[in-house]
């Protein structure tokens, strides 16, 4: 098998963090998986990186701004504030906000990017980054135990140099934050294995194809539990074979995510290392700019032993390396086998069964053969920094920023205006109505039935809940008044003391027009000119 030049990702902080006490989600297991891929003795036929952390300046070119300051001051602590009481951002149990979130995300998001930078170059054939691949999350929210889209992120990077990019989703769940990011573009084709029906996230149905120029560029496989390496390998090659040949895409991504291996905590297949593997090893030997990113997987010990295979199958050597593990830190952890293996369980297949893998393909490649020819797109050289930058101009301007410079002040000014302005229009005092949404770019967006991946229910999100109503603003409606027949202030609901004599009474009607004995004016005579 040819030499690929392979660059590898890794930041050892990555397995430092953790999701919260009993939480499925173990970026430990990166730090298992490296220590793994160590003891074989594959990091010296790589070329191994320290990824750059993302900035939020590089995260907000797909994620919204309050989003990603949210994500940047949230605590554990303050979260229940931030959150509007888990009405925003962070919605559930699925994603917690743990210490070190932004931190956690940045490393992420920062491999998948340098690796596309990477593969753009012309340094590498194959980059591998095992923290990414978390493709749950949404432009402006977490889901899924994901918080920043890393593959949004590294796709949008390899589009400045390719014109069309291929993303293959072999997680348990369905990818519907990258399907949901490129729906409706043809520069990107969206294909997704994975489990549906009451299951997370919910979507993910082959009527799903993609919208305007993108129709069509989205494909989606619904499978069934206990999918095996057969039944997979007979629905995989043909469609991903039939891609490549209408799509012809200038790189690919595959997001390995382990869930869908056999006996993993939250997956419902029955794939073993091997069958998991051979989508590497399929896509490997047609020899386009390859990425492979992370995901899912719960069991941590099988995730490190598929994605250290999956490193051997990127290298080339899978024939070569051992099954009998080598002595590692976390040698103990592979008993009672200490074999580097996965294998499949007693499930039944109800994709054989009932006949639906062969008519779920047929769908797909009806679908693929609609697709007139690959779409092309006018390409010249983008700079990989801005004019403002290359000249020193953005030195000045966080000198001012940080001098309280009149650009700081501009946008602060501007920021309150829009505010105010939205406090004035009909129903005003929030800049959110009930049935749509508006972001920082001025996008609007409309709810969705939110799941869990947890239990794979629908949770239902009131938004309204730990906010404070909005009210239309009121001007120059006081609840204090001048009482004429006294002389002083007076609360409105304030009673008249003393009594009122019958020529008196009369006075004060003469003067006013009416009166009411011994009551009091209502607020609403009051506000419409009346007086006492």
């Amino acid at each position: 098998m040819s030499k690929r030049r392979v660059a590898y990702y890794y930041d050892a902080d990555t397995g430092s963090y953790t999701y919260g006490l009993g939480h499925p989600m173990k970026p430990h297991r990166m730090r298992v998986t490296h220590d793994l891929v160590s003891a074989y003795g594959m990091l010296e036929k790589m070329h191994v990186l320290r990824p750059k952390r993302a900035t939020p300046e590089v995260m907000s070119a797909f994620h919204t701004d309050e989003y990603i300051h949210f994500l940047n001051r949230v605590t554990p602590e303050t979260a229940e504030e931030l959150t509007y009481h888990g009405t925003r951002f962070l919605m559930g149990e699925d994603n917690p906000a743990f210490e070190g979130v932004f931190e956690f995300c940045s490393i992420s998001a920062g491999g998948s990017i340098s690796a596309a930078q990477r593969i753009s170059s012309g340094a590498a054939d194959i980059a591998i980054n095992w923290a990414g691949g978390l493709h749950h999350a949404k432009k402006r929210e977490a889901s899924g135990f994901c918080y920043i889209n890393d593959i949004v992120l590294g796709i949008l990077e390899l589009l400045r140099t390719y014109p069309r990019v291929l993303y293959i989703d072999i997680d348990c769940h369905h990818g519907d934050g990258v399907e949901e990011a490129f729906y409706t573009t043809d520069r990107v084709m969206t294909c997704s294995f994975h489990k549906f029906g009451e299951y997370f996230p919910g979507t993910g149905t082959q009527e799903d194809r993609g919208r305007g120029k993108g129709r069509n560029y989205t494909v989606n496989i619904p499978l069934k539990d206990g999918i095996t390496d057969e039944a997979f390998k007979r629905v995989f090659e043909p469609i991903i074979n039939k891609i490549m040949e209408v799509y012809r895409p200038g790189a690919v991504i595959l997001q390995c995510g382990a869930d869908s291996l056999a006996g993993d905590k939250l997956g419902c297949f029955n794939l073993t290392m091997n069958g998991h593997a051979h989508c590497v090893q399929y896509l490997r030997a047609f020899n386009v700019p390859l990425i492979l990113l992370g995901g899912g997987g719960y069991t941590v010990k099988n995730v490190a032993r598929t994605w250290t295979y999956e490193t051997a199958c990127a290298l080339g050597i899978q024939d070569d390396i051992d099954p009998n593990l080598p002595w590692n830190e976390y040698f103990e952890w592979f008993g009672p086998r200490y074999r580097l293996e996965v294998p499949e369980n007693n499930m039944d297949d109800l994709n054989v069964r009932d006949g639906s893998l062969d008519k779920v393909g047929a769908t797909a490649l009806q679908q693929l053969s609609q697709l007139p020819c690959a779409p092309s797109v006018g390409m010249h050289e983008v700079p990989r920094e801005s004019l403002g930058r290359h000249l020193g101009l953005d030195i000045a301007e966080e000198d001012a920023d940080e001098d309280g410079g009149t650009d700081d002040l501009d946008r602060r000014l501007a920021q309150h205006s829009r505010f105010v302005y939205k406090l004035q229009e009909p129903g005003g005092g929030s800049d959110e109505s009930d049935d749509e949404r508006y972001d920082s770019d001025g996008s609007s967006y409309r709810r969705r039935k939110r799941m869990s991946i947890l239990s794979n229910r629908v949770v239902n999100v009131d938004p309204d809940v730990g906010r404070a109503q909005p009210r239309g603003r009121r001007f120059f409606k006081s609840a204090v008044r001048w009482d004429e027949t006294y002389g002083r202030v007076r609360l409105g609901k304030e009673p008249v003391l003393g009594s009122l004599n019958g020529s008196r009474l009369g006075g004060m009607m003469e003067a006013t027009g009416r009166s009411t004995p011994g009551g009091d004016v209502t607020m609403e005579d009051w506000e419409d000119g009346t007086s006492v």
